[in-house]
């Protein structure tokens, strides 16, 4: 899929009102990123420098009106989302809540230290748990799986959303956003190792009327 992106100054970015505007959000830093552990569905906050990286989220923002929000049931996840919504004064808008988006399930690899993994399991193993399309670590998920529960949500509920004519934000977590963008861009599976997100990162993708993308922009 030939997505047109950008990387305009922020300051300088005309909103078009025939659009509707997708935002992604990874989570700022967390206790255990700073720890280098894998976290998954371990509830855990923001660090003080994740909290700084949701603030700068937040003046990413600013040229944004916001409609709809959307996030998980991990509380990293949810300090993001509203340190974002309240420094672009958007305290007012529907927040929806739901496990389908949380950060996939790392199984055994649950609290490990990647690097200690590394050793563990080998390069080219340590790789296909952590970026692969469909190959999970021990009693966790893969992509694959944590795309099971979050496209069916992202088209019953974002879609719903963005197709009504709002501008929407999605705050949640590294994995559940690589399925998303993978569905929003049709990215092949044998690529989607490739595809990371950084904590605080944002992607901001322009809908047309049909639900398609018609341009991505990349802010951080």
């Amino acid at each position: 899929m030939a997505i047109k992106q950008t990387t305009r100054d922020y300051t300088h970015l005309i909103l078009r009102d025939n659009m509707a505007y997708l935002i992604l959000v990874r989570h700022g830093q967390s206790e255990w990123n700073l720890l280098n552990l894998f976290t998954g569905h371990t509830d855990v906050k923001l660090t003080e420098n994740g909290q700084k990286e949701a603030e700068k989220a937040a003046s990413l923002l600013a040229d944004f009106k916001l409609h709809k929000a959307h996030t998980s049931d991990l509380k990293r996840a949810q300090e993001t989302l509203d340190i974002i919504l309240k420094n672009t004064n958007h305290t007012n808008i529907s927040v929806k809540k739901h496990p389908a988006i949380k950060e996939r399930d790392y199984g055994d690899l649950t609290g490990m230290n990647k690097e200690e993994a590394k050793k563990k399991f080998g390069d080219e193993l340590f790789l296909k748990y952590r970026r692969s399309w469909d190959v999970a670590p021990p009693n966790g998920e893969s992509l694959k799986d944590t795309a099971n529960r979050a496209i069916p949500y992202y088209e019953k509920e974002i879609l719903a959303d963005l197709l009504a004519g709002h501008n929407v934000i999605v705050a949640a977590h590294g994995n559940s956003l690589r399925a998303i963008i993978k569905h929003l861009e049709k990215i092949p599976e044998e690529k989607i190792p490739q595809l990371e997100m950084g904590t605080g990162e944002i992607y901001i993708y322009e809908l047309d009327k049909n639900g398609e993308v018609v341009n991505k922009e990349i802010r951080k």
